[in-house]
């Protein structure tokens, strides 16, 4: 039985923007030869071996990701990592190449523009239900995370899809512990942690090690003093200088917690006080940077 072809002006109607696969138009009534003649007529070119595009312009975004699923192949490939995370909703993060992962069992060929990465595994409900083939959010970000050519990249990667409210910060940590990379395994974890607990993570970070690594007496945490609206919980302080440290979780960039925030570091610079802010993944990425400076302003406060 011949399948019935779908009128040519039809098939732009069910395009993934302006693609469709070899398969899918075969289910459309449009055999090879059929495909060719509109290929030699300049109405379509192809893309691949398995993608054809309903023009002959240049592929969109989205259509870019179709054929990498489909040249990988349609049963093996997902999205994931940086390009999950785009099809998600990931803003402000740039990357031309397309990302897919496939089980280290899959044999693939090379695709031009498409970065094809192995994982060990499929955990169950890694993939979204309904639409192109891809990784859920969380699991992305820690896949992104794992293939990011730093650590400073890394943690960008994490810390933007919790800003964006693509996942939770619990979501990250539950993903690490499903997620097995090659690189950077504690670093990731700890990341994780950090933008999941915010400044509860300090504790984690162990400072006051830091401060004995560089010879500086161990501060006081947490102090409390009065502020024009009541209490203020200071992160660190040393009893012998005029000096604050502040460590902000991910949490403070939210809202209007950065408002909050600069307002109470107003108040504690009024009563004398010199303050010395840093994030949370700032510390991570670079400890010795920042304890140079802590260093630096301990000298020049420390009481006489």
């Amino acid at each position: 039985m011949t399948t019935r072809r779908t009128p040519r002006a039809a098939l732009k109607a069910v395009a993934h923007d302006g693609v469709l696969s070899r398969a899918e138009l075969r289910r459309h009534g449009w055999d090879r030869d059929a495909v060719a003649r509109q290929v030699r007529a300049d109405r379509w070119s192809c893309h691949g071996t398995q993608t054809v595009a309903l023009h002959t312009s240049h592929l969109g975004e989205e259509a870019g990701r179709w054929r990498a699923i489909w040249e990988v192949g349609t049963r093996v490939a997902a999205l994931d990592g940086v390009t999950a995370l785009q099809a998600a909703g990931l803003v402000g993060f740039e990357d031309d190449r397309v990302h897919v992962s496939v089980k280290h069992t899959a044999t693939v060929t090379e695709v031009s523009g498409v970065r094809v990465h192995k994982v060990i595994r499929r955990s169950a409900g890694e993939l979204v239900g309904g639409g192109i083939p891809r990784t859920t959010p969380a699991v992305a970000a820690v896949r992104a995370a794992h293939w990011a050519v730093s650590d400073r990249q890394a943690a960008l990667l994490m810390v933007m899809p919790v800003q964006q409210r693509l996942i939770t910060g619990h979501q990250l940590v539950a993903a690490t512990r499903r997620v097995r990379g090659r690189t950077r395994r504690r670093f990731i974890r700890l990341v994780a942690h950090d933008i999941a607990d915010g400044a509860q993570s300090l504790g984690e970070l162990d400072f006051a090690t830091l401060c004995r690594s560089r010879g500086l007496p161990e501060p006081s945490r947490q102090v409390v003093v009065r502020g024009p609206k009541g209490r203020v919980y200071l992160d660190v302080r040393w009893d012998d200088a005029d000096l604050v440290v502040e460590i902000d979780g991910a949490q403070h960039t939210w809202g209007l917690a950065s408002t909050d925030d600069q307002f109470r570091q107003n108040d504690v610079v009024i009563r004398g006080d010199r303050v010395l802010r840093m994030t949370l993944l700032g510390l991570r990425l670079a400890p010795d940077a920042f304890m140079d400076q802590v260093c630096q302003a301990y000298a020049l406060f420390r009481r006489r």
